[in-house]
């Protein structure tokens, strides 16, 4: 496990918790939204069921722990750490992107991982859209994934120096997996966001899950400009749409939507299920527990986000995280002005409880 690929998905890691380090909880898009406070309309946390319908699943509670890393040893740690943490707390999980298993099998064990100290609980095999169907058949059956992500990011590799760029092929190759797979593709970003137009492409490509996955977290284009020599792809960082204004932009038909990127806490966890988001999915704020491989820190982290979830649902009367969508949403800043601009009846979304 010392080859190239092996060693970027270190100094991914590496680049991501400096980041974390620099500021752990940035100011993002989720700020531009408050929920207004209706004093008498709090319930008991008793009455609180977090479980969620996702897709043909149900979840314990609307929270994904977010496809982050594997192929390197450390890496491997990591993963087994988030997979215990998701294990104990019956929380979904995410792979990193397989790529490196399909033309390094000697990396496999560091993504098994998740299923086998997870074997009963429900895991997602992660793949980019550049992959042919068989690649994505192959990592399904080598995870044992009840799902398969597939990973769309353009602003990545277009910075990335070892990148793919035949994005011209992603439509069709993902149609191609979709009819090829025996399970449910979530078609994810990786910051950058899935517009309203692009959600649309692919609810007539066949997609039926999809992640908008916006900016506000992790930056992977400002992540793979730090590795190039001349950094000379600076002015990209913060390429594309946050995830509250995708989840303002859902147009109708569509895929049922996920939430991610710059999810720091509950409180935007709340903020996303109020938008729309059937389901949301953290990478960031997880990782940072796990990366030294520290699974009892892991899953009380975890249960810690459970915890705060059922007591905010608590505090703005939401028995589910359904009853979250008519909640009162106020919009400010850039997100209002996002909203105006692309024919958001913001009024309406501040009025929803009466």
């Amino acid at each position: 496990m010392t080859s190239v690929r092996s060693a970027r998905k270190d100094e991914h890691v590496q680049l991501v918790m400096e980041s974390r380090r620099e500021q752990p909880l940035r100011p993002n898009d989720f700020d531009d939204v408050e929920l207004v406070h209706h004093a008498l309309d709090g319930i008991d946390p008793a009455r609180v069921d977090l479980a969620t319908d996702v897709g043909p699943w149900r979840w314990a509670a609307p929270l994904l722990i977010s496809g982050m890393t594997g192929g390197s040893e450390s890496t491997g740690r990591i993963n087994r750490a988030l997979a215990i943490a998701a294990r104990e707390t019956g929380t979904p999980i995410a792979s990193g992107s397989m790529s490196v298993v399909l033309d390094e099998p000697d990396t496999l064990a560091t993504f098994r991982v998740l299923r086998d100290e997870n074997p009963d609980g429900i895991v997602f095999a992660n793949l980019g859209a550049e992959r042919s169907p068989d690649d994505a058949r192959r990592v399904v059956d080598l995870l044992g994934a009840d799902g398969l992500q597939v990973h769309v990011n353009a602003a990545q590799e277009t910075v990335m120096p070892e990148g793919s760029r035949g994005f011209d092929r992603w439509a069709a190759n993902i149609e191609a997996i979709v009819d090829a797979v025996e399970v449910p593709v979530i078609v994810k970003e990786v910051g950058s966001g899935l517009s309203g137009r692009t959600l649309s492409r692919l609810h007539a490509l066949g997609v039926r899950l999809a992640d908008v996955a916006g900016r506000g977290g992790t930056d992977f284009a400002a992540v793979e400009n730090a590795r190039r020599a001349g950094r000379d792809y600076a002015y990209l960082a913060g390429w594309g749409q946050s995830a509250v204004c995708c989840l303002l932009d859902v147009p109708d038909p569509a895929p049922q939507v996920l939430a991610s990127g710059g999810v720091r806490h509950p409180l935007d966890v709340v903020r996303a299920l109020a938008l729309g988001a059937r389901a949301v999915s953290v990478a960031g704020a997880f990782l940072a527990v796990a990366v030294d491989g520290d699974e009892v820190a892991t899953v009380a982290e975890l249960r810690r986000w459970h915890e705060h979830l059922t007591a905010i649902h608590a505090l703005v009367g939401a028995a589910t995280p359904a009853d979250l969508t008519t909640t009162d949403v106020l919009l400010h800043g850039r997100v209002l002005e996002f909203a105006r601009l692309r024919g958001v009846d913001t009024g309406a979304l501040a009025r929803r409880s009466r």
